[in-house]
């Protein structure tokens, strides 16, 4: 398959005023893409457009909850009235909790899940017809806590193991019609994980164990980009991330081992 050109394709990319969001409009944007950016938080939203225009880019924000189906809905229809088309969609929106299952409220991992694997699938059906018509691409933006368990985020976790089944059916239906990529980050220098929820949802006081060195946003876009330009089918971006998934699948109680020693005091800090 030859590379991809995103020049004067719209990209709506979910998530959009937040780090890694962000920073994918901007290297879409230096591949020639007209980007439109979803985000529930305006006042994300606004920082970015105001960050992109800086840099001569002229997004499209919308303000979109993507747990409302319907607002996806509105929110796809605007971007197609606006800019005539979506030719990939990325599904990067995302929130996480850092509590044990057995303290964690049944409502925060709700929440997780409808954020997080719901708000992929609503944006999704919303965009789909128009992405059959223009031969487009999703890209999901899943963990490496999708291929592997994490200690203290089991319903962070559910929620991207949850994507990869969706979205790996939904490549095996769709075939060539629409490619689909799932990209897996591991730890990523943001502001998403200050926005974590604890057992009650309100927002995780205490700081986050970190395994391996941090990714920076752009970094991260970089190589979504290029594997989007190469129609990969999946990535997993980090070394500590590939050494992870294959320790979790050939030796998990060791893995086990390894996670508890890193995380264990996480949760008690």
């Amino acid at each position: 398959m030859p590379n991809r050109d995103f020049n004067g394709k719209v990209v709506v990319i979910t998530g959009g005023g937040g780090g890694i969001g962000r920073a994918l409009a901007h290297r879409f944007a230096r591949d020639g893409a007209r980007v439109a950016l979803l985000d529930l938080n305006e006042q994300l939203l606004g920082d970015a457009e105001q960050d992109l225009v800086q840099a001569g880019i002229e997004p499209l924000c919308v303000r979109c909850d993507v747990t409302d189906l319907n607002d996806c809905e509105r929110a796809i229809d605007e971007v197609t009235r606006k800019l005539g088309s979506v030719d990939v969609l990325v599904n990067n929106a995302g929130l996480v909790h850092r509590s044990g299952f057995a303290d964690t409220s049944v409502e925060v991992l709700r929440r997780v899940m409808e954020v997080n694997f719901f708000g992929s699938l609503n944006c999704t059906k919303a965009a789909l017809d128009m992405l059959l018509a223009r031969q487009g691409m999703v890209i999901v933006i899943s963990s490496i806590a999708g291929l592997t368990p994490l200690y203290g985020r089991s319903g962070y976790s559910a929620s991207k193991h949850a994507l990869h089944g969706l979205f790996e059916t939904l490549r095996s239906e769709l075939g060539e019609r629409v490619h689909v990529m799932m990209v897996c980050p591991s730890f990523t220098r943001t502001g998403f994980e200050q926005r974590a929820l604890d057992a009650d949802g309100g927002h995780v006081q205490r700081g986050r164990t970190k395994v391996g060195n941090e990714a920076s946003a752009e970094s991260v876009a970089d190589a979504i980009v290029v594997g989007a330009r190469k129609g990969r089918h999946s990535l997993v971006l980090s070394p500590v991330g590939k050494l992870a998934v294959w320790l979790s699948r050939l030796a998990p109680a060791a893995y086990d081992r390894v996670m508890l020693r890193r995380f264990a005091r996480e949760l008690q800090s």
